[in-house]
């Protein structure tokens, strides 16, 4: 049996779950989530405890049931604590600021990259070079993180660009400069 796929939820205290067949409802603090699970997982509740279980044992039920787990916990955990992604910036002149919601990166293009938040996503900036990603939905940060990383992803000669808080770039060594014309 999935080592993750029969590990409990706890549902926080101000979070509710609402189940239908294989529909999920989940409300919190942050926010409300939906999703419609694959008829190869059943969902039950028992008090403060929810619980994924397969209907069978066919591969494709082992495969979906630590998936399902995962993504009912990730909704519980979203609506009621949220999730960010932190982004660093390095490089001389590369910069970001808030213009209302809208994250504006200056990257050493000839014009400004503007970023408009999707719905439940805010954008947070410390200094000029962190950024905050942050929302209720795992999903929509990390996308909405990785489409910023993927305006000047960093380079592997010096380093440069946008890259995720905590992210290891290998370097490479540039060219050696012995030679040349005699």
């Amino acid at each position: 049996m999935s080592r993750i796929g029969k590990r409990p939820i706890t549902i926080p205290a101000k979070v509710q779950v609402a189940i239908d067949g294989t529909n999920i409802v989940v409300k919190g603090p942050k926010g409300e989530l939906s999703r419609t699970l694959r008829d190869n997982v059943s969902l039950s509740q028992e008090g403060e405890i929810l619980h994924v279980n397969r209907r069978d044992e066919t591969r494709t039920s082992k495969q979906l049931h630590g998936l399902s787990r995962t993504l009912v916990a990730n909704m519980v955990e979203g609506v009621s604590q949220g999730f960010q992604r932190r982004l660093e910036i390095q490089g001389v002149g590369y910069r970001a600021q808030l213009q209302g919601r809208n994250l504006v990166l200056n990257m050493g293009y000839s014009h400004q990259v503007q970023i408009e938040p999707p719905d439940g996503i805010q954008f947070a900036v410390e200094g000029t070079t962190n950024v905050i990603v942050s929302g209720y939905d795992k999903e929509i940060v990390g996308n909405t993180a990785a489409k910023i990383r993927a305006v000047r992803p960093p380079e592997p000669y010096k380093g440069k660009g946008i890259r995720y808080a905590g992210e290891v770039v290998r370097r490479k060594a540039g060219k050696t400069g012995k030679g040349g014309k005699k």
